[in-house]
């Protein structure tokens, strides 16, 4: 499926229900910062923009730069005659949003907006505007059907660059060059974009769960971690598989099983009015079982859609229940100071009957020694 097959993505619907939720919180207008959030609503992708919601008006405003895209981007998502758009510089912008925001209770995303920029508005506005935090936390972390298409498309692209790429492991290429390589790979066949830098870390580097790749070869006897996703129209994919480069010995493939098996058992565990501390518990006990519990040091997944990391998280905290339309990642992992470690992780779709992992890469970890 390429990006033209993918099923049309609108968000008129999502306007309503923020303009819902704005309402039963006692406010009459939203100043939205986040990008994504803005991207969430409107279509807009554009690095420069706020969007001022009212029950009677939704006003975008940016700069020049994006005249074309922003009209291009609202009208695909089905929102161009719901939201006027405004082009003007930086105060011009400020004052036609001041003019949505109003006179009545008002507020400004926390997690978005910097302290200066929160003294900006409440001398705009002549008052100091409310907090909000979390407000489209709950509505993006359920995705409807034309999210997951993307999230999946994005899959398959990965999946595909892995499979075109993993031989490469075995010929003494370097952690860089490799991770260049999947990322060229990923971008020539259906990728508009990365969903983060990847991650390829072998030998002693491996007991690092975010290394960042190094000019260090990847030889025979070595773990490889490669984490990696690819983006879809804004919509991201997340997967990790451990590779080892010729036979392993016993510890390393004593490592493997553990998390494998852990993995699997996680996966296993997600499905509706599942609370996530369960599938955290139960990739958790598989790895403390194995007495490799202390080397699990980080939560078992989180929420993948516009950006790698959001809600629902997956960690022994978290009593978030899955529901149909949450997509997650499962990603156990064991790290051993100046050994390696190893992380096998899939992005997971949550469903009314169970669940549907979205990543298909064989999770064989043998690359075979090139010479």
């Amino acid at each position: 499926m390429t990006a033209h097959d993918l099923p049309v993505l609108t968000t008129r619907r999502r306007l309503v229900e923020i303009r819902r939720r704005i309402a039963e919180q006692g406010l009459a207008a939203v100043l939205i910062s986040d990008p994504a959030d803005i991207r969430y609503l409107t279509g807009f992708s554009g690095s420069a923009g706020r969007l001022a919601l009212s029950a009677e008006r939704a006003v975008l405003a940016t700069d020049g730069r994006y005249r074309s895209q922003a009209a291009e981007q609202l009208a695909g998502a089905g929102v161009r005659e719901a939201v006027e758009v405004v082009i003007d510089t930086v105060a011009g912008q400020r004052t036609a949003l001041a003019a949505v925001l109003g006179p009545g209770e008002v507020a400004l995303q926390a997690e978005a907006v910097t302290w200066s920029e929160a003294r900006e508005w409440s001398q705009l506005l002549g008052r100091e505007p409310a907090a909000v935090e979390g407000l489209l936390v709950e509505m993006r972390s359920v995705k409807d059907a034309a999210e997951v298409a993307r999230i999946e498309a994005a899959a398959r692209v990965a999946d595909q660059a892995l499979a075109d790429c993993r031989s490469l492991l075995g010929t003494g290429i370097t952690e860089r060059a490799f991770a260049r390589q999947l990322e060229h790979r990923m971008l020539t066949t259906g990728a508009d974009g990365l969903s983060f830098d990847t991650i390829c870390a072998s030998g002693p580097n491996a007991a690092l769960p975010h290394a960042r790749p190094a000019d260090r070869p990847i030889g025979p006897g070595d773990l490889v971690i490669v984490d990696f996703g690819a983006a879809v129209e804004g919509y991201r994919s997340d997967m990790t598989r451990t590779f080892h480069v010729g036979e392993p010995d016993d510890e390393a493939a004593a490592v493997l099983g553990v998390v494998t098996e852990a993995q699997r058992a996680g996966v296993a565990t997600v499905g509706p009015d599942v609370p996530c501390f369960e599938v955290d518990r139960a990739c958790r006990s598989v790895i403390e079982e194995a007495g490799m519990g202390e080397e699990f040091v980080h939560g078992t997944g989180h929420g993948v859609g516009l950006v790698i990391h959001e809600a629902p998280w997956v960690n022994g905290s978290s009593a978030t229940v899955l529901a149909a339309g949450h997509v997650v990642t499962v990603e156990p992992g064991v790290y051993r100071p100046s050994f390696g470690g190893a992380r096998v992780e899939d992005t997971v779709l949550v469903t009314a009957e169970g669940s549907r992992p979205l990543t298909h890469a064989p999770k064989d970890p043998l690359v075979g020694v090139q010479h």
